[in-house]
């Protein structure tokens, strides 16, 4: 099998400014490695909402953070978002986050990190895109929405936005470790 080169893009800086160009490569990318599963971090729904016009005809699932995970009983993903994703038909997935559930209780309590916190922080090592990217593949597997034996596209992004995607190998957040990240369509240059 010969090599292949691939154009990985590395922004200059990190945030919501490289969310229209992360989106048009990770389609561009997408349509040459025939990957239909795109995961897609949102919390107000902003990006979401984007991503669902572009992303037409994918398997598009859409994360958003957990209700209550600023404060009690409130959800970030906006009506007026939620409406736009689910008039161009992408899955829209609400569920604990796979590095952050009870050991993140166990950390505000006892001030003390969790095995789940040091996974997170290992991966911010890469970025914080690339933590949220490995981290929504594994809340969409787990959810039945993607399957382990199909490559997926994973975009997540430094605080708002969109300015990271990988191409990786899903799995079931209890098979951590047998992740795959493909390989770097798109980060910011930390």
């Amino acid at each position: 099998m010969p090599n292949t080169i691939c154009k990985t893009t590395y922004f200059e800086k990190p945030g919501a400014e490289n969310t229209e160009d992360t989106l048009n490569l990770v389609k561009k990318r997408a349509k040459e490695l025939g990957i239909k599963n795109i995961i897609v971090a949102t919390t107000s729904g902003e990006t979401g909402a984007k991503a669902s016009k572009l992303f037409k005809g994918f398997n598009l699932i859409i994360v958003s953070h957990v209700t209550g995970f600023k404060k009690p009983d409130h959800q970030e993903l906006q009506p007026e978002n939620r409406k736009i994703i689910e008039k161009n038909e992408a899955k829209i997935l609400t569920t604990a986050h796979s590095f952050g559930t009870i050991g993140r209780a166990v950390n505000k309590k006892f001030s003390t990190i969790q095995v789940d916190g040091i996974v997170a922080n290992v991966l911010r090592t890469f970025g914080q895109g690339v933590k949220v990217a490995c981290e929504i593949s594994c809340m969409a597997t787990d959810a039945g929405l993607i399957e382990t034996y199909e490559e997926a596209i994973a975009i997540g992004g430094t605080m708002s936005g969109a300015d990271t995607a990988v191409v990786l190998k899903p799995v079931n957040t209890h098979a951590f470790f047998d992740l795959k990240i493909k390989e770097i369509v798109c980060k910011p240059r930390l």
